[in-house]
């Protein structure tokens, strides 16, 4: 049977579904210890694997189009950050300061890999440099994310910058990507056969920490503190950032002069944002209760992008 079109995808049906058992069954107590306990290991696999996944050969074949990467860096990296800094004085009348550092932790983070290499791909743009663009830019987030919240997030209401903190980023997310990128040659093989199998895992992890995060949240009074009008406005502000991101990506980089192939690279490389980073960087990041109203914005605007840039690449493909 076809797949009605307004179905949403299937992670994100199961991440509604994992809000809803944490909003109707948050986990406390021992057992909230023991997940607690269980998804730092899956962090740590999680970024285990996007080490090993990472294709040094990628990077060094697209490192001869540095406008391209350097382009759809700066919109990732301060064009993002900076339009959530400007938009603070009317945000912070639409939504609560625990939402906004949630806008802000959204704006610092690196792209998506897999959706924005498909998308590019259906729009019949520069894939490879795709992958080297979206591989590299998750690569620098381990670094930058942290830095930037550092920056910019702390400065917005949020104290978690500490020596305790950058050890978690160390030996959460830094050593096992590190050990994941030392340990390719071995795994290449493996993980082209069992590919399915390890987007399980990606998955799994990200469930797992929004299930957590969700739980603390729902157990501190989130849903008493997020009335529905809320939820509405935090969809509307994820789609005029999205739109703004989008021309700005668009008209760049036509102005510069580059190729329409080299165009949709930068647009939907320049203007995503990933939630499988996201998810793992924000439990290491942020104190347990603020994790789940941090990652809401995230949730929301991640599939916003999806559904928008599934629209776009079509539109592109027709070209």
């Amino acid at each position: 049977m076809k797949r009605p079109r307004f179905l949403p995808d299937n992670m994100t049906l199961l991440l509604l579904a994992v809000v809803a058992l944490a909003s109707f069954f948050p986990a406390h107590g021992i057992v909230a210890q023991g997940f607690d306990r269980l998804s730092i290991g899956m962090i740590a696999l999680l970024f285990f694997m996007h080490g090993a996944k990472l294709s040094r050969q990628a990077i060094i074949a697209g490192i001869t189009h540095w406008r391209l990467h350097l382009l759809v860096m700066l919109f990732t990296f301060a064009v993002f950050p900076l339009m959530g800094l400007a938009l603070k004085p009317v945000l912070l009348h639409l939504v609560t300061p625990e939402l906004y550092v949630g806008i802000l932790f959204l704006c610092v983070l690196p792209s998506t890999v897999q959706s924005s290499i498909a998308f590019t791909s259906v729009a019949r743009g520069n894939v490879s440099a795709a992958v080297c663009s979206a591989s590299a830019s998750n690569m620098l987030g381990i670094f930058l994310t942290p830095l930037l919240v550092s920056l910019i997030v702390v400065a917005n209401g949020e104290s978690h910058s500490s020596l305790d903190a950058i050890l978690k980023i160390v030996y959460q997310l830094l050593l096992p990507f590190l050990a994941g990128q030392i340990a390719r040659p071995w795994l290449q093989v493996w993980l082209g056969k069992y590919e399915s199998g390890l987007r399980m895992v990606d998955q799994s992890s990200i469930l797992l920490v929004v299930y957590v995060a969700f739980s603390e949240a729902v157990v501190q009074g989130l849903w008493q503190q997020l009335p529905p009008l809320m939820l509405l406005e935090l969809l509307g502000i994820s789609a005029v950032m999205l739109t703004i991101i989008m021309v700005l990506t668009m008209q760049v980089s036509r102005q510069l002069g580059f190729c329409k192939e080299d165009e949709i690279t930068i647009v939907f490389c320049g203007s995503k944002k990933s939630l499988a980073s996201g998810a793992p960087m924000a439990k290491v990041l942020f104190a347990s209760h603020a994790v789940g109203m941090v990652l809401l914005p995230l949730m929301l605007f991640h599939q916003l992008q999806l559904m928008v840039c599934a629209v776009m690449a079509q539109r592109y493909a027709k070209r």
